[in-house]
């Protein structure tokens, strides 16, 4: 609407401005001949200032802006020889386009120049001095006012384009936000929750308490993973780096899996958001070993440095010879790097060789304890 409502203003004020120019024109007596001339060239000249005017004229070559202008000019002078002063209000159209399409230091030395040029056709008519100052003053403020009208309904369209890719952009983000987190959180505890069931029904036979200990765990990460979408659909989700160590060694040992955790208490106070990432970290990091690995021994520690916080996944079970994917392979460990590069960390993965036939894969994140302001991302 408000493209539409500029773009009629400027129409408008165009229509005006020939109006009176073809009343002045009717003003002499012209025979059929000359009104049908000054139609025409009133017709050119409105049409070219329809395309000077356009939204997107800036982009055009230097060429075509030339030729236009050109053309433009002599309908704007040459029947100023028919028409006399009458047809000075079509040099103001003139002086506004010279603004419209040319680099400023030009477009305004010509503009000035064309409404200083419009005392000529006030001399040689024989006006005088007060008509002469009138017909200039007249032609530069139509030239402005076409400019200025112009450049509005330039800048709202250009205002319009930007909201509606925003609007795209914000959509498109907020889509990729949703698959990330889907695919950090639930991969983890539909993981978990498969180890589990493998687990109780291996015992089930022979220790049935046990199993229905474990059962009482699954329903807990089962309600855990349905709260967890129910966050990812509201766009608000924090977790805990020391609850989610206790949930990852239950897991691990759930898959026969040795753990050994070496932790700080300090971790207990770490920023929410900066908590909330070296979870999620903690969190890809288990389930990869769990789906790409055949790890028998698993070590992890979260120890605070000056103003960083290190936590560090490191497994057996690595075959060597395979390739060691990169964080920009692949979503999981993509959007772990993402993540930590939006609060100030980073992310290091390396293989480690060891002396049997697998090696060892340490996944490391780096953050600060006290988060800075998040870095807004764009996706393209």
């Amino acid at each position: 609407m408000a493209t539409r409502t500029a773009r009629g203003i400027l129409l408008a004020a165009l229509i005006c401005y020939l109006g009176i120019t073809f009343l002045n024109i009717l003003s002499v007596s012209l025979d059929a001949y000359d009104l049908a001339r000054a139609l025409v060239c009133l017709t050119l000249v409105f049409g070219l200032q329809l395309v000077h005017s356009a939204p997107g004229i800036s982009a055009a070559r230097m060429r075509t802006k030339l030729l236009t202008l050109a053309a433009q000019g002599v309908l704007s002078f040459l029947p100023l020889i028919w028409f006399g002063v009458f047809w000075g209000a079509m040099a103001g159209f003139f002086a506004g386009s010279l603004l419209l399409l040319l680099p400023a230091a030009a477009g305004w030395t010509l503009y000035g120049l064309t409404a200083l040029s419009m005392v000529i056709p006030a001399v040689l008519d024989d006006r005088g001095v007060i008509d002469a100052v009138y017909l200039a003053q007249t032609t530069a403020l139509t030239g402005l006012v076409v400019y200025g009208l112009s450049r509005l309904t330039s800048l709202v369209d250009q205002l319009h384009r930007a909201r509606t890719d925003l609007a795209r952009l914000a959509v498109s983000n907020e889509q990729l936000r949703f698959s990330r987190d889907l695919h950090d959180l639930l991969g983890y505890s539909l993981s978990a929750v498969s180890l589990k069931n493998e687990l109780i029904r291996r015992l089930i036979p022979t220790n049935p308490h046990r199993a229905c200990e474990e059962v009482d765990e699954v329903l807990v990460i089962s309600r855990q993973a349905l709260a967890d979408v129910r966050r990812v659909a509201s766009g608000y989700r924090e977790m805990s780096l020391s609850s989610e160590l206790a949930s990852a060694e239950s897991v691990l040992a759930a898959a026969d899996v040795s753990v050994t955790v070496d932790t700080q208490d300090a971790i207990e106070h770490l920023g929410v958001l900066t908590s909330t990432v070296l979870a999620t970290v903690l969190r890809e990091g288990v389930t990869n070993l769990l789906r790409h690995s055949k790890a028998s021994c698993c070590w992890i520690s979260a120890r605070i440095e000056g103003d960083a916080v290190h936590l560090s996944i490191v497994n057996d079970g690595l075959i060597l010879g395979s390739h060691l994917r990169s964080p920009s392979n692949g979503s999981g460990l993509g959007n772990l790097e993402r993540r930590l590069e939006d609060i100030g960390g980073r992310l290091i993965t390396q293989r480690l060789p060891d002396a049997s036939d697998t090696g060892l894969f340490r996944l490391s994140a780096e953050a600060p304890v006290r988060e800075l302001d998040p870095v807004p991302r764009t996706h393209g």
